[in-house]
């Protein structure tokens, strides 16, 4: 038994905002985002809507290429660390907008490896045989926790929203996985307002203290390390290299950390999707939403081994081998 992608969506706010406007206001360039990090643009959504609005625009897409009848879903999974309020979840405000019965959910905090960590969930549930189809969701609108006069933070992060639904299949699906974590990363990636520790009021606003903080500098090796060791112990544990291996897509928090991984594993430039130039880093939304714009553009087929890779705030990590089961046609 296997748990297989059946179909995926995708949403990304209209409104785009490209490297040249951080020109107005940061002591950056255009030039000098690129070559750092390989963003173009990113988007952000409107004010007044927030992650349930984005999940449930790409779950739409979702049921509509395949015709699901939404009712016959037994749990939402979203994966995020931007939901719209503590609680309740983001999954029951899409659970009650659907008026979906009989279906259970819950909001999973693993920041950029927050899908894997939903879809890994995703595939020990249906292992279970007690539920039949399970929506993982990777969604984070970014822009409601970047300080925009911060240039280490908010040139890296973009708005967006992927949907995938998982089934029970006997052919395809996740042949393997393994995740990861390690506390002692949590000081160089962190949000420290907001939550017990650090509640809000007037002086963890006044210190901007319910931002995005990092450094970049030892999350960028960490990262290339971390995916690099867990792909690799994947792709050693089942046979898997740059001849059979049809497409790697890793999170896409950074071009020169997925063109490094990528290089070091020894995969083709062909084998390796890069879609930050258009999106930036949109954390749990990364993967689902790379995993749509490869079916878009076809990339991969029916019988394709791909690997999905994540690096992420904790620290937490993973990477996770599927024989890809939805057509190309």
């Amino acid at each position: 038994m296997y748990a297989n992608i059946t179909s995926v969506g995708k949403f990304l706010p209209k409104n785009i905002i490209k490297n040249s406007e951080f020109e107005n206001f940061l002591d950056t360039t255009d030039e000098w985002i690129k070559s750092r990090t390989g963003i173009e643009e990113r988007r952000k959504l409107d004010p007044g809507k927030a992650s349930s609005y984005m999940a449930i625009k790409a779950i739409e897409k979702l049921i509509k290429k395949i015709k699901l009848d939404i009712h016959q879903v037994d749990c939402i999974i979203v994966s995020t660390i931007t939901p719209d309020m503590v609680f309740p979840s983001t999954a029951c405000l899409i659970q009650n907008y659907f008026k979906i019965k009989n279906c259970w959910g819950f909001d999973l905090s693993a920041a950029c490896s927050g899908f894997l960590f939903g879809l890994e969930t995703a595939n020990a549930l249906i292992k279970s045989k007690i539920y039949k189809k399970i929506i993982v969701v990777g969604v984070d609108t970014m822009s409601s926790i970047l300080d925009y006069q911060d240039r280490n933070t908010s040139i890296l992060f973009g708005d967006g929203a992927g949907a995938v639904l998982v089934e029970p299949s006997k052919n395809y699906g996740i042949i393997d996985c393994e995740l990861g974590v390690d506390g002692s990363g949590s000081e160089f990636l962190f949000m420290p307002g907001g939550g017990s520790l650090n509640k809000t009021s007037e002086k963890t606003l006044k210190n901007k203290m319910h931002y995005v903080k990092q450094n970049g500098a030892v999350v960028f090796k960490h990262a290339v390390k971390g995916m690099y060791d867990i792909t690799k112990k994947i792709m050693l544990r089942n046979d898997i290299n740059n001849k059979n291996l049809k497409l790697f897509i890793a999170h896409q928090a950074n071009k020169r950390i997925i063109e490094s991984t990528s290089q070091r594993l020894k995969l083709k430039k062909e084998q390796v999707l890069i879609n930050i130039n258009k999106y930036a880093n949109t954390t749990a939304a990364s993967i689902p939403i790379a995993i749509s714009d490869a079916c878009d553009k076809k990339l991969i087929k029916k019988n394709d081994k791909i690997i999905l890779t994540a690096f992420g705030a904790g620290f937490t990590w993973g990477s996770c081998l599927l024989k890809w089961g939805i057509s190309s046609d």
